[in-house]
């Protein structure tokens, strides 16, 4: 397939689940805790099988890797990775900042990246080679001087191991912290790509937690690496820094490996 057919068939992915999502957005659904405590809803398994769906029918020899229902053709070069609603917290509040997470890799490097709000109706649309679009149009992030003047978002302390805690915590010291934002999940890095936001700092996520926001992030002027500033893969180990201004990477590098 071209990337252009990827990039089309990934689109009727994010719309595919939006339509499962949004007849539940704000009612009273079924959810339920998962093994790790994290909540689930019908929501969120009607979306990843509507989208499973798709891709049976249209890409039937490429790999899966869905949160809710695991992983099919594991051994494929190609796999597509879905998170349907990444932020269920959020979803269950009632809060537009969840979103669906839809990624394509190429033997295990993320190739394209949608993040999609089905409620506020925007979405990110980033490939590799290739600019970002919000909604269509060009998304850019933006030039941040100093780590000092950085607003830095994260989804919570509370998902924080104590270690990784600290070390954040020293991070956030040297950003402009007291505009820091808390909540948002995938929602924090299309900002991002936008230039709204300009640090994004998060440990513990799984591969359909970061794997489409790589080509988001990257094709809007951005970089994303792990916490040691390695390149995010298939066996990336969760510690994620999205930036806007790659100039400041070396300074967030050396602010999360040094606490008090």
């Amino acid at each position: 397939m071209s990337l252009e057919s990827d990039l089309a068939l990934a689109n009727r992915l994010a719309d595919a689940a939006g339509a499962a999502i949004r007849p539940f957005f704000r009612t009273a659904f079924a959810h339920e805790a998962k093994a790790d405590a994290s909540p689930v809803t019908d929501a969120d398994r009607g979306a990843e099988a509507a989208m499973r769906r798709l891709l049976e029918a249209e890409a039937p020899r490429d790999g899966i890797i869905g949160e809710e229902y695991g992983a099919e053709r594991a051994g494929a070069a190609r796999q597509w990775v879905l998170d349907p609603i990444d932020g269920t917290v959020s979803f269950m509040a009632g809060r537009p900042i969840f979103g669906t997470l839809i990624a394509l890799l190429q033997d295990g490097w993320p190739l394209l990246g949608i993040i999609d709000q089905p409620i506020a109706g925007e979405r990110w649309v980033g490939a590799t080679g290739r600019p970002t679009l919000f909604n269509g149009k060009l998304a850019a992030t933006r030039a941040c001087r100093t780590l000092s003047d950085a607003t830095l978002a994260t989804t919570g302390p509370q998902y924080f191991a104590d270690h990784d805690g600290e070390h954040f915590m020293a991070l956030a010291a040297q950003t402009a912290h007291k505009r820091m934002v808390f909540g948002g999940d995938c929602y924090n890095y299309g900002l991002l790509a936008s230039g709204h936001v300009d640090l994004v700092v998060e440990a513990g996520l799984k591969l359909h937690d970061f794997a489409a926001l790589v080509p988001v992030v990257e094709g809007a002027g951005g970089t994303m690496c792990d916490w040691n500033g390695e390149p995010l893969h298939a066996d990336s180990d969760g510690h994620v820094i999205a930036l806007g201004d790659p100039a400041r990477l070396e300074d967030v590098i050396e602010g999360l490996a040094c606490h008090h």
